[in-house]
């Protein structure tokens, strides 16, 4: 059986463990290519106006696999952190793939429900039952299938910790590879801040990271530090957020800017996305409150390539000017 996994939304944080996972039950797996314009095209066509586009970009996925796979893996990742939950679209992806799969004549999805929300010991037995309930697995092979799966994200984890980039430890991720023109000496320090389907999909973002890398950029990106520091990071709000994967996001403008790891920061949030509009107002606040440049991108199946390059350049530009007067002052 051939089951497909979709190159969109929770693909950059989880493929090492759902790719491991399903070919330790006995699967072959095959990714979507990359996101480009047919793709896109095919999911803002059939998706509602009012979804963000990485969510418009994940049913063209869904269709760019059509009679190349047996199913679709559309996990329901409900919580992934005791007492928080994730984005409502990642609690209702299934429904909203399964209620347009017969119009698009997509083969069957494999939708697992993973929630943490109330025991974190209960996501290994969901799993669990889904390999025996799905495809007959004995208990401990569905066990030896999730521990597999461990240690491979464990291991993608741990070379993202290093320093790498997603787009560097994932199969054919990047649009091109950046050409440096900048000396060293003068290349800017930038948290890129967002979530990993906003930030890595080189078509959606118009090749933003490569973009940054020419023109001297040296990126520093949420998941190169451990998800325990984001998480305790994190907690410096008035109030705890509900959303882990926002939590995140917030904890890595908190540790870079009480590390003073940056010199600017480039917070990537996708059009009509709700929990992204909420925390912007606090990553402004962060920012402000430790003097440290923020611009913000807004991204969604319209914006062009003229304008991201004429904001990036400026905003690399202003970056280049603060540290040369803070040179000449010191």
């Amino acid at each position: 059986m051939r089951v497909g996994i979709p190159r969109s939304l929770l693909y950059y944080k989880y493929l090492p463990f759902w790719k491991t996972f399903l070919a330790e039950l006995g699967l072959e797996v095959e990714t979507s290519p990359l996101t480009n314009k047919k793709i896109l095209s095919w999911g803002v066509e059939v998706a509602e106006n009012e979804l963000c586009v990485p969510v418009k970009a994940f049913y063209g996925h869904c269709m760019a696999l059509r009679g190349r796979v047996d199913a679709l893996f559309v996990p329901r990742v409900v919580s992934v952190e005791e007492r928080e939950y994730t984005c409502p679209k990642f609690l209702g992806l299934p429904d909203m793939v399964a209620a347009v799969a017969d119009q698009l004549e997509l083969p069957p999805l494999l939708t697992p429900k993973l929630n943490q929300r109330e025991k974190p010991s209960e996501f290994k037995w969901q799993l669990i039952n889904f390999a025996r309930d799905q495809f007959g697995l004995s208990r401990w092979d569905a066990i030896a299938a999730l521990e597999a799966a461990r240690v491979a994200q464990k291991r993608y984890q741990e070379e993202l910790v290093r320093g790498r980039k997603p787009l560097d430890l994932l199969p054919a991720s990047r649009l091109n590879r950046p050409r440096w023109k900048t000396p060293k000496s003068e290349r800017k320090r930038i948290g890129l801040l967002g979530h990993p389907y906003n930030i890595y999909d080189g078509y959606i973002t118009q090749n933003l990271i490569a973009r940054l890398e020419e023109m001297g950029a040296e990126l520093v990106v949420p998941e190169m530090t451990d998800h325990h520091v984001l998480m305790e990071a994190a907690t410096d709000v008035p109030k705890q957020l509900y959303w882990t994967y926002e939590k995140e996001i917030m904890g890595a403008v908190n540790h870079w800017t009480r590390q003073k790891m940056v010199d600017g920061v480039i917070y990537v949030l996708a059009f009509a996305c709700g929990p992204d509009s909420l925390v912007q107002v606090l990553i402004e606040h962060r920012a402000r409150t430790h003097n440290v440049p923020l611009m913000s991108l807004t991204i969604d199946e319209h914006s062009g390539e003229a304008g991201l390059v004429t904001r990036i350049e400026a905003f690399t530009d202003m970056l280049m000017r603060k540290k040369r007067t803070a040179e000449a002052v010191a």
